[in-house]
Parts: C-alpha cells; sequence; structure tokens
C-alpha cells in the first residue's frame, strides 16, 4: 500500500532546486517505494523566491520564515538546504517537531552543530539523512565492494581530490560562504567533507590527520542584493576572505593504510575535478566524477607493469539499475540526489537508516575541525 508523505524545502537556492526535482522523480526510479513525496511548502528569505518556487513546482504554501514551515501539521519531512549557520537552528527545530530531515552537508558550522542535530533526531525518534552524494555513484559503490573483497589485496595508499573553479575569479561575490560566522570554513566544509565521506566509506575509519591550509584571494566585493550559487560582484565594498580556498591534508587510518585528502575551490582550469585512487598490495582503482560511470581498474598477479582496465558500471552496481538498462549509459549530479532522495524516504518507510546518515556527518564534521586545529598548530591531531 502506497501512502503520501507531506515534504518541505527550507532553502531554495540551486540545491533546493534539486531536492525538489528529486521528490518529483523519485516515484518514476523507484516505483516500489511505499511512500509517494507531496511538495507542502517551501521556505525561502529571499523576497519573491517561496512564491515563484510555488508556482514552478505546484507546492502548497510558500514562506518567508522557516518557522511556519516546522509549526505545518502537514509537513512531515524536511529538506534543509539553507545556508550552514541556519543548519543547527533548523535542524533542532524540524527534530523536535517530529518531522524526519534530509540536510545538506556539513550540518553547521562544526561538529558540535553537527553532533547536536544528530543528538536531536535521535531523541524525537525522526530519520536522518545528509547530502553525501558522491557515496551514491554506482562506481563509487562498485569500488567499495572490490576493495571489501580483497581483489586488489590490502590497500596501501589512498589519494582523494577535489578541485574546482567556482571561486576563482576575482570578482566573486563576498557571499556567506566567505564568512566564518555564516559559512563556517570554506573549502573544508564545502567539498573536503565529501572528501573524508568518501574515505571512509571506501577505507574505514580515520586515525589521525595532519592538514595545511591557505586562503589564495584574500579580499572579495561585498554584494549589493540577494545573491544566488556563485555570484560575481564588482564596485561593491571589499571584505575580507575569512576561511580557507585550499586544504592539503595527511591521513591515516585505523587499518593501517595512508591516504591523502586535498581540496580547493580556486583550482582555475578545473571544474568538478573530484575523484580518487586507491592502491593496495596487488591492484588498484581509480575514479573520476566526470566519468561517473567509469572505472579504472588494476587486478591480477603480475605487479608491476600491470595494465589498468576500463570497467563500465551497469545494473548490478549500487542504484545503476533504476536509472539505465545496461552498462554504459550515461548518469548524472542530479541523479545521485534521487538517490540519496530515495534512501531518505525509504528510511522513513521502514524506520531503517539508509544511505548517509547524521552520524556520518558528525564523523565528518569532526575530521574537518581536527584539520583546522592540525592547519593552526602545524601538527598530528588524533580522531577519538
Amino acid at each position: 500500500m502506497v501512502r503520501t508523505l507531506g515534504v518541505a524545502v527550507v532553502g531554495f537556492g540551486w540545491m533546493g532546486r534539486v531536492h525538489t526535482q528529486a521528490y518529483a522523480r523519485v516515484p518514476h526510479h523507484f516505483p516500489g517505494l511505499s511512500l509517494r513525496p507531496e511538495l507542502v511548502a517551501v521556505a525561502d528569505e529571499v523576497p519573491g523566491r517561496a512564491e515563484e518556487a510555488a508556482a514552478q513546482y505546484g507546492f502548497a504554501a510558500a514562506h518567508r520564515d522557516w518557522r511556519e514551515v516546522a509549526a505545518d501539521l502537514r509537513v512531515q519531512a524536511v529538506s534543509i538546504a539553507a545556508p550552514n549557520f541556519l543548519h543547527r537552528e533548523i535542524g533542532l527545530a524540524m527534530a523536535e517537531a517530529g518531522k524526519h530531515i534530509w540536510i545538506e552537508k556539513p550540518v553547521g558550522l562544526t561538529a558540535e552543530d553537527a553532533r547536536a542535530v544528530s543528538d536531536a533526531v535521535t531523541k524525537a525518534g525522526v530519520q536522518g539523512t545528509v547530502g553525501f552524494n558522491y557515496r551514491g555513484a554506482p562506481a563509487v559503490a562498485a569500488a567499495r565492494e572490490l576493495i571489501a573483497s580483497g581483489e586488489i589485496g590490502t590497500v596501501t595508499h589512498v589519494r582523494i581530490r577535489l578541485f574546482s573553479d567556482y571561486a576563482a575569479h576575482p570578482e566573486g561575490a563576498l557571499t556567506w560562504r566567505y564568512e566564518r560566522e555564516r559559512g563556517g570554513s570554506g573549502v573544508l566544509g564545502d567539498l573536503a567533507s565529501h572528501g573524508v565521506d568518501l574515505a571512509r566509506f571506501l577505507l574505514g575509519e580515520i586515525e589521525a590527520l595532519t592538514a595545511d591550509t591557505a586562503i589564495f584571494l584574500p579580499r572579495r566585493a561585498r554584494p549589493t542584493g540577494a545573491t544566488a550559487g556563485h555570484t560575481r560582484a564588482t564596485g561593491g565594498e571589499l571584505g575580507p576572505v575569512e576561511n580557507e580556498d585550499y586544504v592539503n591534508c595527511l591521513l591515516r587510518f585505523a587499518s593501517g593504510a595512508r591516504g591523502v585528502l586535498e581540496a580547493c575551490r580556486v583550482s582555475v582550469g578545473e571544474q568538478n575535478n573530484y575523484g580518487f585512487e586507491v592502491h593496495g598490495t596487488k591492484g588498484a582503482v581509480f575514479w573520476d566524477f566526470r566519468r561517473m560511470g567509469e572505472l579504472g581498474v588494476s587486478r591480477g598477479t603480475s605487479y608491476q607493469d600491470q595494465p589498468v582496465s576500463t570497467v563500465y558500471v551497469g545494473p548490478g552496481d549500487g542504484e545503476y539499475a533504476a536509472f539505465q538498462p545496461g552498462s554504459a549509459n550515461s548518469m548524472g549530479y542530479d541523479d545521485l540526489k534521487v538517490i540519496e532522495a530515495h534512501h531518505f524516504l525509504r528510511s522513513i518507510a521502514e524506520n531503517t537508516p539508509y544511505g548517509a546518515t547524521l552520524a556520518d556527518a558528525v564523523h565528518s564534521a569532526a575530521a574537518l575541525d581536527a584539520m583546522s586545529r592540525s592547519a593552526e598548530q602545524g601538527a598530528w591531531v588524533p580522531l577519538a
């Protein structure tokens, strides 16, 4: 029997739109799901934005204040796609109101924020899903299985990269993303959080780390109006960039493996260059987000001069079969958010967590906090 679940979206920038479109697509890709999302409410503080969303996507109600969503008894589940500094307040309020939450990473500004939201979700007995979408790629699921099977031997080391140019233009507006009070960390929370999650998803817990960070574009112009995405600004008052553009981190895993995680938001010439290289005693596996359905795999008994083959993922890998009938058919970023939406709704339907949870967000945030401390102290920092 299929039942309807009233959902709301708080924060309707690009990510709010992606969540909304994912809700609409879930029934098409996962027809066996016992829940059907119904778009009940949308909230955004920018004048007119919520009304526009309601008109375009069919939300029953549009609000400027997210508190009206928390008070709406028709809403049973909420997507939180608002800026980082609002994650804790909104997450706590929604959980305390008995609403399930699908919240974007990094879940606040610190590990303390993520832990508070996680504790509130547990106390309320609701489900919480976190936006670590890259682990949902079928190729990443296939890589995890290959690593766990021992086909590349014992993992020795991994390199995880997340390079982008979204903040590379010197005219990029000084939005909340660049402020400590509202954005918290910079590339740590934005991109390195995904890197930590991929590291844990593939190789297990991180035992200790040491990091270095840098700000390469120290001043930007303040925007003169509402912003969405990565807006440019000229002529506005210049202000300081308060959080890091770049991080380089060495990792020690509980398994004994070693790792390098590098992320940058101002990498000219790099557009979403995200991926990993995992090496073991008998082989290796490689993944590039820009070729999302492919894995480079080296396995065998040659060791030296052992070739790398390209493997196209297919219906047996992750959630691939819900989107394409055969190997080498392309999937895209928005498909990963549909997978997240499915995990969120399935968690609610079965009262069992699926996909990335708030516990994963706490682990990631703790590693990010440790990176900040390490960069300040110039030392290795253990993770409990």
